[in-house]
């Protein structure tokens, strides 16, 4: 995909600012001692992450701010869905993982997803810092960041919510699943 079509519209910018200014609102819990009109600066000088985050937002992850590196000065955006992205399950963990199949390959991999739409999947410990902030995933299950001596053995990490406790599992990266997906970071 060009640079040039990574480009939002007037409009498409308009309502995905208003839309993320409301939900910036309504979880003030996600993110105290940030206020919007500094999230809101950032964000007006950032046109390709706020192509990136339209994705994130046009695929159901319901992006938010969940913290500040102070060091860089950025602020950090999880997917903050109820349940992993709709608009992102059924995937397979990553390209490798995606042409090993066979038959009945999935349509995408979380891996190449994330790369198309600018995101980082969320790491081990990511998930368990968004899972302070809510509930999240409690029928779904979301792809995490493989740690490499995993991936190479064929398998893939993933993680949910259940029974008041965050779980981590495996399986081989080539699975699929309707209720998986996976959960991006952004930083604006």
């Amino acid at each position: 995909m060009g640079k040039e079509s990574r480009r939002l519209s007037s409009e498409q910018r308009g309502e995905l600012l208003d839309t993320l200014k409301a939900r910036f609102e309504k979880n003030m819990n996600r993110h105290p001692n940030i206020a919007w009109e500094n999230v809101h600066a950032k964000l007006e000088s950032s046109p390709a992450k706020l192509w990136s985050l339209h994705e994130m937002e046009r695929t159901g992850g319901d992006p938010d701010v969940v913290g500040q590196d102070e060091q860089l000065g950025e602020y950090i955006f999880f997917d903050c869905s109820a349940q992993s992205p709709k608009g992102r399950r059924s995937v397979c963990y990553d390209r490798e993982a995606l042409e090993s199949r066979k038959k009945h390959k999935p349509k995408n991999s979380a891996v190449d997803l994330a790369e198309a739409i600018g995101v980082e999947i969320l790491t081990e410990q990511q998930y368990r810092d968004l899972q302070e902030l809510g509930e999240f995933d409690t029928k779904t299950t979301s792809w995490v960041q493989t740690p490499d001596s995993i991936r190479k053995l064929g398998g893939s990490l993933f993680c949910d919510r259940r029974y008041d406790t965050v779980f981590v599992y495996h399986n081989g990266a080539e699975s699929y699943y309707a209720a998986r997906g996976f959960r991006g970071s952004l930083k604006v």
